[in-house]
């Protein structure tokens, strides 16, 4: 029996690591089309390069998915390439130095909704226009959130005030366009042992690995 996502149009961001890797690999070893777009240039083209080698349909396109002309060129290129979207995770995100609530200056507060928000929006925005003029329509869109956007996190104030604005988000858009056939959902995730969250750890004690087991 053929995968659900075989020959879809997957579309994710932030995908040269961590959980979007782990996404960008199951969908491209299922038969999906994929379109990885992190931030970083060449260096971070290394996992579309392999899953190409084994076969997957996969495009790489860099791309700041907190500034708005390159996530319009990220959607012009693929369906330039693939025709439509069908899947979209998104998934880019960015960890700031950890710090109290008040110590952190107005330029990072904007880095970090840049980021952690006005991305997710961004993206959301031009899948969501091109979801709902392709045919046939719709599609499905999910938001990578976190544990932090639940409740907040001492010393990851601006990231977990991010988070929770990405549920926010998501539910509201979940509302508004699920009459166009388009379902918005968020990936609430917990502790992954991945870079992201190697580095908070480390800023908080140090380069002790027991410590950092723990």
């Amino acid at each position: 029996m053929d995968s659900i996502v075989n020959g879809r149009v997957v579309l994710i961001t932030g995908g040269s690591a961590g959980i979007g890797r782990a996404a960008a690999e199951l969908f491209a070893r299922e038969g999906a089309h994929v379109v990885l777009a992190p931030r970083g240039g060449r260096s971070r083209q290394e996992v579309a390069t392999r899953l190409q080698a084994e076969g997957g349909q996969v495009r790489f396109i860099q791309a700041d998915v907190s500034r708005s002309e390159d996530v319009e060129r990220l959607i012009r290129t693929t369906i330039e390439t693939f025709g439509r979207i069908d899947r979209a995770f998104n998934n880019a995100a960015a960890l700031a130095n950890l710090r109290c609530s008040a110590d952190y200056n107005e330029v990072e507060f904007d880095k970090e909704i840049a980021l952690n928000l006005k991305s997710v929006w961004l993206c959301m925005k031009y899948e969501i226009e091109q979801m709902r003029k392709q045919d046939p329509t719709g599609g499905a869109i999910v938001n990578t959130s976190s544990v932090n956007g639940l409740g907040g996190a001492s010393g990851a104030s601006l990231y977990s005030m991010a988070k929770a604005g990405v549920l926010a988000l998501t539910k509201s858009a979940a509302q508004e366009y699920a009459k166009d056939g388009i379902r918005v959902n968020a990936l609430v995730a917990g502790g992954f042992d991945i870079d992201m969250l190697r580095s908070a750890v480390k800023q908080v004690v140090g380069d002790d690995p027991a410590k950092i087991a723990e």
